[in-house]
């Protein structure tokens, strides 16, 4: 549904109506981003978080910054055939492509025929690593806009604030959620409360300077553990949470999937075939840098690959299910509004179709993937 979605908004971009479209990232970003990662986090098994926590923790944090450096180099290499960038914009262009996609990624994955600890992962990674590509994103922005040298150290003092910072208010937020719902059994008065704590946290993170998508992601999983532990007493508000965010949910994710679409074909140049390759030649790295990340964490912990009934499958379906989308594409909007370097009209199209490539062939690939490797697997037995 999210591909069909994101096509339907391509094509619908060719109409009169829709011709000058366009939405700010600030809109994606403030509006659509908080409503989807608070449903995404708090419905989340709190027991598969439990079970998964280091590989998913691992995964979304180091993993992610290992995998953005690996990309990132890449970039700065191919880069250097056509359009030459530097590593601070090399970098920048990595945390861009480096997000999976929570709201693609589970609603794609569950539906595959994918092994269960496969999606587990996957659909816990891709929680959290959106609060972190957030992180890495705008302090590599802002180096790249103040026209600093890229500094490990600068880099790991504002990692570790933004970070940090998000985490504390997301628990904050998420305490106050599962302790509040015991004042009252209104419903009305427990979908608004979810409502606040889910934007107020991001809201009030974000005025701080630290991570809004982490403090959503945080306060979430704190709900999700709520419920665990008491399962037939919250069950009531479970249900008045559900009636109210499985509605709002799956048209926040419909219209933002049209939009994505809209918009993308604004930034695809066709007239360049040079942009295309590029892109494409990303599009490859991107999956590379994460097989290679992926794999090389699994072989350093080996109790870790034993959640894995067949080890090179369920790599390479990990590898290929790091979708990006709805992230990637806000951050595009963010860096568009923000840059003024050379070239960023061209960077802005190679990153906008690497994120097209990659949500429409990966996500047209896992089904398929799944079916083979498994195959593959019977065979082997």
């Amino acid at each position: 549904m999210p591909v069909v979605l994101v096509l339907a908004g391509m094509a619908l971009s060719f109409l009169p109506l829709f011709s000058d479209f366009s939405v700010s990232h600030d809109v994606l970003y403030d509006i659509f981003i908080p409503g989807l990662i608070f449903v995404s986090a708090y419905q989340f098994s709190a027991y598969a978080f439990k079970k998964n926590a280091g590989i998913i923790l691992t995964f979304s944090t180091v993993g992610m910054l290992l995998t953005a450096l690996l990309l990132g180099t890449g970039i700065y290499w191919v880069s250097s055939f056509f359009v030459p960038l530097t590593w601070a914009v090399s970098f920048l262009l990595a945390a861009i492509l480096v997000p999976t996609d929570p709201v693609s990624v589970v609603s794609i994955l569950k539906d595959s025929g994918g092994s269960k600890e496969v999606s587990e992962i996957v659909e816990g990674e891709s929680l959290v690593n959106d609060g972190t590509s957030i992180v890495i994103f705008t302090i590599l922005l802002s180096m790249v806009q103040s026209g600093d040298a890229f500094s490990p150290l600068n880099f790991l003092e504002s990692f570790t604030y933004v970070s940090l910072g998000g985490i504390g208010i997301g628990l904050a937020f998420g305490w106050i959620l599962s302790q509040a719902i015991h004042i009252t059994s209104h419903h009305e008065y427990q979908v608004i409360l979810s409502i606040l704590i889910a934007y107020g946290g991001f809201t009030l993170a974000e005025l701080v300077n630290a991570s809004g998508v982490l403090a959503t992601v945080v306060s979430g999983l704190m709900l999700s553990f709520a419920f665990s532990k008491h399962e037939e007493k919250e069950e009531e508000f479970r249900e008045s949470l559900s009636g109210f965010w499985n509605v709002i949910e799956p048209t926040l994710s419909s219209v933002l999937f049209l939009f994505i679409g809209i918009q993308s074909v604004q930034y695809t140049n066709f007239q360049d075939p040079t942009i295309w390759i590029t892109a494409f030649i990303v599009f490859i790295l991107s999956i590379l840098s994460r097989f290679l990340v992926l794999g090389g964490t699994l072989l350093v912990v080996p109790p870790w690959r034993k959640k894995f009934k067949h080890l090179n499958s369920g790599l390479f379906l990990l590898s290929w299910a790091g979708i990006k989308g709805t992230m990637s594409v806000v951050l595009l909007l963010w860096a568009e509004s923000a840059l003024a370097i050379d070239n960023s009209a061209s960077l802005i199209s190679v990153a906008f179709i690497t994120t097209l490539f990659s949500f429409i062939f990966q996500s047209a690939g896992v089904y398929p993937l799944s079916l083979f490797l498994e195959k593959v697997d019977k065979n082997e037995a």
